[in-house]
């Protein structure tokens, strides 16, 4: 077997250049301009998170004296955080230039963003006013010279670091420094819009408004001078399980969450323009040394808010709203049931609606011959259509099951407040199997019918929520496929009967058989490329890291099996190394909404087989989580799929290219320019005004 030096992509680094491709869409002059300003929240928003879990992970294994290089894809641990704080300074610094070039931009649309310098007596008679009625009552400041502990700052939040020079006798340099800490307050807009004047929006950001109204603060003070410098801290978010045996999973859960706000810092982001002295006097009180990764930033953090910069009305300046579409004949007006009886539906938001899911369960729960619901949630949107329709499923009598993972990365707590809801409900919740975490998107019901008893049911690659399926593409599928529906009972046996494992003859099923599936199926494109004939896989997924998968991918691809893979975020999967995988080819799309379905195409000899699923290939999604993985057997859905892949695929407007190099490169050729997310929506308008 040849072999290449870098056959791999180590995950964290594959991690950081995706967040580059979303960095690089605050850069496209053809995006919208408040659309990039919002990138760039994504951009940090991304970034947090990844210090939160991945660096926090790697950072362990350093402090435990291992180097990781078998869990690092051979880097050693040490090197690779340095590697890490290295391309982060780079793009942090690239991003603050970024954010200096839209808003030049964004003043010739006549809309400034103003610091507490450049206010106009009228506005400084707004910022006032704004400051006493709405941000004062809500400010959290702690004076740190006299306090024995400093406090414990919030990884969420953003605070300024004040230092005053305290007036006195003394010579400038052993003149008093009195140090504060001012928390940025979360309820409140970060963004506040000042009177509009003329066709001149004005804006200026909390942290200036409360840069301008400090003497009001302090004013217990006599001080000659005043500053104000922007700090923040990430800790580690991995939840430490409570091995009490007398506390439920709930408590256990809720404890592990609670703990998590005194977890380790893992990341210290300061005004690069922070004094000497007001930097060495934080570090020292938090304990902060050079090993840490301390990243020096722009004057403003907890970018990840421009997420929700304001609209102002200008919807020149955002993507166009789409409305959903109708599935094609799958009518709204009637039943669903009736419907789903007679064919399979596929469901692609946000292009199609998401309230099919909701009327399905509506009407679950209002029918007379409905006996049970069964339905994994992962994740599920702030005031949830789905819980209320399950809740009102079980008033009407049904027997609700709901499979509710407790430890879905940063919902666990609102996912303990759903669970607690349905719970009080009458609902009966499952809390999943031990040592799994449970990530399929499934939902079964049963109905008592003339023939006896027949069950419907959903697959869907996404969470149901109404929320994110406005903005994540996801496939769902509705089905009344008596074998497939009977398999899906078998996963919901599994959640409360762990120790026995069922067989499938349908459905794919983490983590016992999607990987050992998968691995057959490959093999089978192998036997017909060797045979010369015809072998392909079409795969589109999240991320890719199973090594395992990446070197059976690279023997197809020595084998001559043509390969084409859509990853839109970690790749570790190397295309085009001669000898190797030169019959591989990847992309990436980043665009308006985020790529999330996983779907599976296999050459077949001819009949192609084709899956939906919940599973990335990630050593995780393989053999540490229960995944669903659903075949495709209408004709019309196979076809449909088959042409959504080609359109992904076809994308030479927001593809880039995977290479060696990982630079990122968008796809260039000669073709006729082809946005995918755009030519989608065009694509089942089309499908609606077909006979």
């Amino acid at each position: 077997m040849i072999k290449a030096k870098n056959q791999y992509v180590n995950r964290e680094i594959s991690w950081l250049w995706f967040n580059e491709r979303v960095l690089q869409e605050s850069t496209d002059t053809n995006v919208p301009l408040i659309e990039r300003l919002r990138f760039l929240g994504i951009y940090s928003n991304n970034l947090d998170e990844f210090f939160k879990v991945r660096y926090a992970t790697v950072k362990r294994i350093v402090e435990a004296g291992k180097k990781g290089k078998s869990v690092l894809g051979g880097e050693i641990a040490k090197d690779l955080l340095e590697e890490i704080t290295k391309i982060v300074i780079d793009q942090q610094s690239r991003s603050v230039k970024i954010l200096k070039q839209i808003q030049a931009e964004l003043e010739g649309q006549n809309i400034f963003i103003i610091k507490e310098t450049q206010l106009n007596n009228k506005q400084r008679d707004f910022v006032k006013n704004y400051f006493l009625q709405n941000v004062s009552p809500q400010l959290m400041t702690i004076i740190l010279n006299d306090l024995t502990e400093f406090p414990t700052l919030k990884d969420t939040a953003a605070y300024l670091a004040v230092k005053m020079i305290i007036i006195g006798d003394q010579i400038a340099e052993e003149k008093e420094k009195r140090y504060a800490l001012i928390e940025i307050p979360k309820g409140i807009d970060r963004f506040v819009v000042l009177p509009k004047e003329g066709d001149k929006n004005y804006i200026i950001i909390l942290d200036d408004l409360i840069r301008y109204c400090l003497r009001s603060i302090f004013t217990m003070f006599e001080y000659e001078s005043i500053s104000a410098h922007m700090i923040k801290i990430t800790r580690d978010a991995e939840l430490d399980m409570d091995n009490d045996l007398s506390k439920s999973f709930i408590a256990k859960i809720s404890s592990s969450v609670e703990h998590r706000k005194l977890g380790d810092p893992v990341r210290f982001v300061y005004d690069k323009s922070i004094g000497k002295d007001t930097l060495a006097f934080l570090r020292e009180k938090m304990n902060i040394e050079d090993t840490d990764s301390v990243i020096p930033g722009g004057r403003y953090h907890n970018r990840r808010d421009y997420m929700g910069f304001p609209s102002l009305g200008r919807q020149d300046l955002m993507y166009d709203k789409i409305t959903p579409l109708p599935v094609k004949d799958f009518s709204m007006e009637g039943s669903l049931l009736e419907q789903i009886a007679q064919k399979d539906y596929l469901q692609y938001t946000p292009y199609h609606t998401f309230s099919y899911v909701i009327k399905f369960l509506r009407e679950a729960a209002l029918d007379p011959k409905v006996r049970t619901i069964k339905i994994t949630v992962y994740r599920l949107a702030s005031n949830s259509q789905v819980a209320a329709s399950l809740i009102n499923a079980v008033k009407n009598g049904k027997q609700v099951t709901v499979q509710i993972e407790l430890q879905a990365r940063f919902d666990e707590q609102a996912n303990i407040e759903y669970a607690e809801q349905l719970q009080a409900e009458g609902v009966k919740l499952i809390f999943g199997v031990p040592g799994l975490k449970v990530h399929s998107k499934v939902c079964v019901i049963e109905r008592e019918e003339e023939e006896g008893m027949k069950r419907y049911g959903f697959i869907s690659t996404g969470n149901f929520s109404e929320a994110t399926a406005r903005i994540y593409t996801d496939y769902t599928l509705f089905t009344a496929h008596e074998a497939i529906l009977k398999e899906l009972n078998k996963v919901f046996d599994f959640f409360e009967t762990t120790y026995k494992i069922n067989k499938y003859k349908h459905l794919i099923v983490s983590p016992h058989y999607t990987k050992s599936t998968f691995l057959k199926l490959i093999d089978k494109e192998i036997e017909s490329a060797l045979a010369g004939n015809e072998a392909y896989i079409k795969i589109k997924m999240n991320s890719f890291t199973s090594y395992k998968m990446i070197d059976k991918l690279y023997e197809a691809s020595r084998a001559g099996v043509k390969i084409q893979l859509i990853i839109r975020g970690v790749c570790c999967l190397v295309p085009g190394i001669k000898g190797i995988s030169e019959n591989i080819e990847a992309i990436s799309i980043v665009d308006k909404f985020l790529e999330h379905p996983r779907v599976f195409i296999f050459g077949n000899g001819g009949d192609s087989k084709i899956y939906i699923s919940s599973a990335d290939w990630m050593t995780r999604n393989l053999d540490n989580r229960v995944e669903v993985g659903c075949p495709i057997y209408d004709e019309d859905i196979k076809q449909e799929l088959l042409d959504t892949f080609e359109m992904s695929w076809s994308d030479n407007v927001k593809a880039r290219v995977f290479n060696e190099s990982q630079d990122n490169a968008y796809r260039k050729n000669g073709n006729k320019k082809v946005r995918s997310q755009f030519a989608m929506y065009d694509y089942y308008l089309e499908k609606l005004e077909e006979k």
